[in-house]
């Protein structure tokens, strides 16, 4: 696949980046440059290779998912500007 300069200023439009005219150019061989090296990597046979997270093996650390009220709503309610039956008061934004 090769990008050509149309392709290069709406790439550029779709990202929102202003790229000027004398750009152009420079950025189409990166990025042809790019896909090229993306085709030479669909090239390599991974058969029979497992996906991996890490270059290293280590084990993901996990926890308890346990649900618990904070243990602390009193002084977490202290920091609020506005309370009300125990639940936060915020400003109403939907009418």
């Amino acid at each position: 696949m090769s990008v050509d300069a149309v392709t290069v200023r709406r790439i550029a439009r779709l990202a929102r980046i202003a790229v000027a005219e004398t750009e152009v150019e420079h950025l189409r061989g990166e990025l042809n440059a790019i896909l090229a090296f993306v085709e030479q990597l669909s090239e390599v046979d991974v058969a029979g290779v497992d996906p991996m997270t890490s270059v290293t093996p280590v084990a993901m650390k996990k926890r308890t998912d346990v649900v618990t009220d904070g243990e602390n709503a009193d002084a977490i309610l202290k920091n609020a500007p506005s309370t009300q039956d125990h639940y936060f008061l915020v400003p109403k934004v939907v009418e």
